[in-house]
């Protein structure tokens, strides 16, 4: 009987357990932010039903960065951190100020620019 429900719960789970469909609902959240907005990785994890350090896997591994904007995505403390694209972080930097945010010495002001799912 045991055996029986793991095997259910299993089954039952599969698709939003598997690291696949976990990546692709991060990459549908990412494509939610709007122009001009910016979102952290502590949130997007939370939308995602996630942690923040996968949230950093999925945008590390990101290799469509015009399609999937991961360069929106910044540190809770406002710092854009890293980049792992072309440029590093001086392209992250390009990129948020070409989308309409504004990045003062490293950070978004997460009051004007956060985005919240």
């Amino acid at each position: 009987m045991r055996q029986k429900i793991v095997s259910q719960l299993r089954i039952m789970t599969r698709d939003i357990s598997s690291p696949v469909s976990l990546r692709m609902k991060i990459l549908e959240l990412l494509l939610r932010i709007p122009k001009g907005k910016v979102t952290t990785y502590q949130e997007l994890a939370k939308a995602a039903g996630s942690g923040p350090r996968a949230v950093g896997q999925v945008m590390k591994r990101n290799r469509q960065p015009d399609f999937y904007p991961c360069f929106k995505v910044i540190k809770a403390t406002g710092h854009v951190g890293e980049y792992s694209g072309p440029g590093r972080v001086r392209e992250k930097v390009r990129r948020l100020r070409a989308d309409g945010v504004e990045v003062r010495n490293g950070r978004v002001d997460l009051d004007r620019f956060m985005h919240r799912f």
